[in-house]
């Protein structure tokens, strides 16, 4: 079970404004939401929502790092994302009523911010604002999970995992052609990310090493050249 944390209002609102979908909004406003939420804290690896509970709460993620998975029939873990501080899940259920489509657990020690599915509607239909800001949300998870598809239906395992690279070196950038990946994911993360096993990533990190595309270093993954890990999914895409 979490642990409830009594946060002031004036702190709330501080880590509220942290919160993409909430970073316009006013202090009133901001003090409204602040009202109706919990704090819960989790420790590392614990999980917050279970595939198909019945739960409605929508969280957002004040500090630490979430990982939302699903298992398969046959037990098989597939990561679906990660998602650090300044992020909220948990909306679908909030908005279409169905149960959770997905298992989320606390990657690291996380404060959330917690609403229920009753509050979080009144505040779309009563601000613009958050309303427009959720809507492009779902847009870009439904453009996100499009390419995801089509990486999956359409590039080898080599591909799929250059690709998965690309995706984190861009949220890493060190500079106009870098990356460094901290603290580097781990092989069977990777391979749970692209639908592959641990023993197919090794191989194709040894080959990036070798063709000098990527460098472990200590915990960290550099990406020397981000150009080329382009061009080599790009190559694939072009040729389908």
């Amino acid at each position: 079970m979490p642990n409830l944390r009594q946060i002031s209002i004036e702190r709330a609102c501080a880590m509220l404004s942290t919160i993409r979908e909430f970073s316009a909004l006013s202090s009133s406003d901001l003090i409204e939401i602040a009202n109706v939420c919990h704090w819960p804290w989790y420790r590392e690896k614990e999980e917050i929502i279970h595939f198909h509970d019945s739960s409605n709460s929508v969280f957002f993620i004040v500090r630490g790092e979430i990982r939302v998975v699903y298992h398969s029939l046959s037990g098989h873990e597939v990561i679906l994302c990660d998602l650090p501080a300044g992020e909220m899940f948990g909306e679908l259920t909030a908005i279409d009523g169905r149960s959770r489509s997905a298992t989320v657990l606390a990657k690291t020690s996380t404060l959330l911010a917690s609403m229920t599915a009753t509050d979080f509607m009144e505040i779309i239909f009563s601000n613009r604002c958050v309303a427009e800001a959720i809507l492009k949300r779902l847009t870009s998870e439904v453009r996100r999970l499009t390419d995801r598809v089509y990486d999956f239906s359409t590039l080898a395992v080599n591909n799929r995992i250059q690709a998965e690279l690309l995706r984190i070196a861009r949220k890493n950038m060190t500079g106009p052609n870098t990356a460094v990946i901290s603290p580097a994911p781990t092989h069977f993360d990777i391979a749970n990310l692209v639908s592959t096993h641990r023993e197919a990533v090794t191989r194709e990190l040894g080959s990036l090493t070798k063709k000098k595309v990527v460098l472990r270093q200590g915990h960290d993954l550099h990406i020397l050249d981000i150009a080329k890990l382009v061009d080599m999914v790009n190559m694939v895409r072009g040729s389908l």
